[in-house]
């Protein structure tokens, strides 16, 4: 009997010893941000009561942290805090809003605060909850913080932009320039979009070569101009429906007008409120097509009136293993099915294991459908200055790359010395 009391006595102490241990631990935490940027010096700098972690499996707390654009140009970010192991029960959201027109240091600082306010219940259960402040005190009054959440915008959710850039390059034998401007109008909110673009640009290159016959310059000089218009009209929380409209002049694609008018219907397989973390959609559309050519194409047609159709299946996927977004696109000409362009581009970002990853981008179509092609034969200096668009059957780009991770899995320290910025 005496035997027992004592087991029982031991295995109490050691328990009580074991939960002070483990009190007394720093919460251990993985930010993974594989899907959006943060800056994790700063997150590492302002919150040092914790330990972050490289090795997400071994954390006791897992925040993913997703962002998506919204209408005003800003952006809603979601921390999505999974407790894992002696914390596997608990699981939790926090959402915000950046505003269109905040600086790196104002969204950094939003990121920063509430990951804190994520993470404080559960600081608040080991040794470290007395460093932790806690302040509920607006900044303006209680009435005026009401008032203003009360009042309408004054520009009825509309948002302009007007931009311009330009860009040179040169050498002693080669020179370019590229000049382009734009003004956009946006307008979106829980039950429709709007959105026009006016853009306009100049690209102009010249370089030189010898010849049996001599030095060779060769000048280049492309322009394009155009307006796209886009409106969406939420139908319900899977179901949404609207047009694009476009205009477009291109000397290198050999249209002097290009005019299409597309009503489409999508389909959202999960609501769109879980864009953050899951989003599957289904878009169909046909609609009438113009084109006016500078120059006589292969088909020899100078403008035709053409009707097409499109379908397009999207997916993203931000989870706790990893990032998965691709897309398929397939679009023809209903007089000639065989003139087509299947599309097709897929990136994944996939923790496998512990510090073992993969990633992946591949982007590429199947191209039948390029009725623009001016006709006659492509000189050597057309081909070298890429003067207008060539003939191909397909187009393809990608990477793949595996990384593995180990020894340390402490992630707490910045340290900025002999850092450049290029």
């Amino acid at each position: 009997m005496l035997k027992l009391i004592l087991a029982i006595l031991a295995i109490f102490m050691l328990s009580y010893v074991s939960a002070q241990d483990s009190k007394n631990e720093k919460l251990k935490v993985f930010v993974d941000c594989s899907s959006t940027w943060c800056d994790m010096d700063y997150i590492r700098t302002e919150i040092n009561i914790i330990d972050f972690l490289l090795d997400r499996k071994a954390a006791d707390i897992h925040i993913l942290v997703t962002s998506v654009r919204i209408g005003s140009g800003g952006s809603e970010y979601k921390l999505i805090f999974y407790g894992q192991h002696q914390h596997k029960a608990v699981q939790d959201t926090l959402s915000f809003l950046v505003p269109p027109v905040s600086t790196d240091f104002e969204r950094r600082e939003l990121l920063v605060h509430y990951v804190k306010m994520g993470l404080a219940p559960w600081v608040a259960k080991t040794s470290f909850a007395k460093s932790i402040s806690i302040s509920m005190k607006s900044e303006v009054s209680t009435d005026s913080a009401n008032n203003a959440a009360a009042t309408t915008d004054k520009w009825n959710y509309w948002v302009f932009r007007a931009g311009i850039d330009g860009n040179v390059s040169l050498d002693q034998v080669y020179k370019s320039s590229d000049f382009t401007s734009y003004f956009t109008i946006n307008r979106a909110t829980d039950k429709s979009k709007v959105f026009l673009n006016i853009y306009g640009g100049r690209t102009n290159s010249s370089f030189e070569y010898d010849t049996d016959a001599g030095p060779l310059k060769v000048v280049v000089k492309n322009e394009n101009y155009g307006f796209d218009h886009l409106y969406v009209k939420s139908f319900n929380k899977h179901w949404s429906y609207g047009y694009q409209f476009i205009f477009e002049n291109n000397t290198f694609r050999n249209f002097k007008s290009r005019y299409y008018l597309l009503p489409q219907v999508e389909y959202s397989f999960f609501p769109y409120s879980d864009v953050n973390t899951k989003f599957i959609t289904l878009r169909y559309g046909a609609g009438p097509l113009f084109n006016a050519y500078y120059d006589t194409t292969i088909f020899n047609k100078k403008e035709e009136l053409l009707w097409f159709h499109n379908a397009q299946l999207n997916m993203s996927l931000n989870q706790k293993w990893g990032t998965i977004q691709t897309g398929i696109n397939y679009r023809n000409f209903i007089h000639n099915w065989k003139l087509s362009n299947l599309g097709l581009y897929s990136q994944v970002d996939v923790r496998i294991t512990g510090g073992l990853s993969m990633y992946v981008y591949i982007s590429g179509s199947l191209v039948r459908d390029q009725i623009n092609l001016a006709s006659g034969g492509v000189s050597e200096e057309e081909v070298l200055s890429r003067r207008r668009q060539l003939q191909s059957s397909y187009e393809f780009f990608g990477y793949i790359g595996i990384t593995y991770r180990f020894g340390s899995k402490l992630n707490n320290f910045v340290n900025p010395r002999f850092t450049t910025y290029d």
